[in-house]
């Protein structure tokens, strides 16, 4: 079994135009995640009164090995399904009813890839949210302080029959089973996303999997807290 995370870098204020943003490693792979706060809600947050958090992801086209249009990029069934989990993982954690009218949009591009893109992605949304929050409630005001928790996200799979934590291409192109996993600080499930590859595995792989990943999350987590304190406050 391999407990070990790839090598955490975090380049905080990557851009200046952002509300927030940051530079998020993981290993080789790097995503450039930005939060942007304006007053475009949609119109079913604006009935219930809330506020709303939404994200867009894609790559570079040389991200990866070999060159992929752009508009191939935008439009693949992965991308969607990829911008579905971060906005579900950060929305997790945001109380909306307290930033009504505010529309945030989280945008993670990816700049390498090298396994992990979309766990990146989450990690390096919620450090740009907060520092956006926190920016937006210096300069205009908030009625109330919307983070609740931290949340982060790591893969995990099994690669020749053992458990390894944080996949890289190489290891996940071998794994035999791959799941991605979101939790909270408070150690809650947000999502698990998974499958067999090859063959169909048992209910205590799944386990150790999941208690892998719970100590990869909380490492992430420590990251998140020294780049940013206590986010409930």
């Amino acid at each position: 079994m391999s407990h070990s995370l790839r090598p955490i870098n975090v380049v905080q204020n990557y851009l200046k135009y952002p509300e927030g943003s940051c530079l998020f490693a993981m290993g080789e792979t790097r995503v450039l995640c930005t939060a942007s706060i304006n007053d475009d809600v949609p119109e079913h947050a604006q009935k219930s009164g809330k506020g709303w958090l939404t994200a867009e992801y894609s790559m570079l086209p040389r991200a990866t090995t070999e060159r992929s249009s752009r508009g191939k990029i935008a439009s693949g069934g992965r991308t969607k399904e990829i911008q579905r989990l971060i906005g579900r993982s950060v929305r997790a954690v945001v109380d909306l009813p307290r930033i009504p009218q505010l529309g945030i949009i989280l945008d993670c591009d990816v700049l390498q890839a090298d396994g992990g893109t979309r766990t990146a992605s989450v990690n390096g949304s919620f450090i740009a949210l907060v520092k956006a929050l926190r920016r937006w409630k210096k300069e205009h005001g908030l009625p109330a302080w919307p983070i609740q928790d931290y949340v982060a996200a790591v893969s995990v799979g099994l690669v020749d029959g053992k458990p390894v934590l944080d996949l890289d291409y190489e290891k996940d192109a071998r794994a035999d089973v791959d799941l991605n996993v979101v939790m909270t600080g408070a150690g809650h499930y947000v999502e698990v996303q998974g499958n067999a590859e090859h063959k169909p595995f048992t209910h205590a792989q799944l386990i150790d999997l999941l208690k892998l990943a719970q100590t990869g999350i909380k490492r992430i987590i420590q990251v998140q807290k020294k780049i940013l304190g206590d986010v409930r406050a």
